[in-house]
């Protein structure tokens, strides 16, 4: 189960439009002062996600694309709360991305694009401490070989999750 909504997040995150696919367009569903909340009808149901932009980029002269920091929740409850980096550009499978929150630190996997937690129990995890921090740094190294990173301000995602949880249950 774990693996077809993987497949699912990636093909419901991805900028890129699908062919031949009965997803809707994402549909804005309110800002919480740094993050929003959208939803999306897909052939899985309907997926709600609080989504987050950095404040911060670097290298400045790398080009980032758009990034994004997504937790999304599936209405079938299939996935509650899943964390996932999404970038511009492809990331080193071999150096995945690094999350840290105040002193909490959190690794994840790589998948072309995207980061998900490398730990199924570190999400939860993960999410709590979002709640209860005020920025999020995530450190990136792209294919060929740029170290990245990204601080997301945390202000507003307790309310945007709070959100998502009431659209998809």
């Amino acid at each position: 189960m774990r693996l077809s909504a993987l497949l699912a997040a990636l093909t419901c995150f991805t900028l890129l439009p699908a062919a031949a696919s009965a997803q809707s367009d994402p549909q804005f569903r309110g800002e919480y002062t740094d993050w929003r909340v959208f939803t999306r009808e897909t052939d899985a149901g309907r997926v709600c996600y609080a989504l987050g932009r950095p404040a911060d980029s670097a290298p400045r002269s790398h080009e980032h694309g758009s990034v994004y920091f997504i937790v999304a929740t599936w209405q079938s409850g299939s996935v509650e709360e899943q964390p996932n980096l999404l970038v511009g550009y492809d990331l080193r499978p071999s150096s995945p991305p690094r999350v840290r929150i105040g002193s909490n630190r959190y690794s994840m996997f790589v998948d072309e694009r995207e980061g998900f937690m490398d730990d199924l129990e570190d999400e939860p995890r993960l999410v709590r401490s979002m709640r209860r921090g005020s920025t999020m740094r995530v450190e990136a190294t792209s294919a060929e070989g740029t170290a990245t990173s990204y601080e997301f301000s945390l202000r507003g995602v307790t309310a945007a999750l709070q959100r998502v949880e009431a659209l998809c249950s």
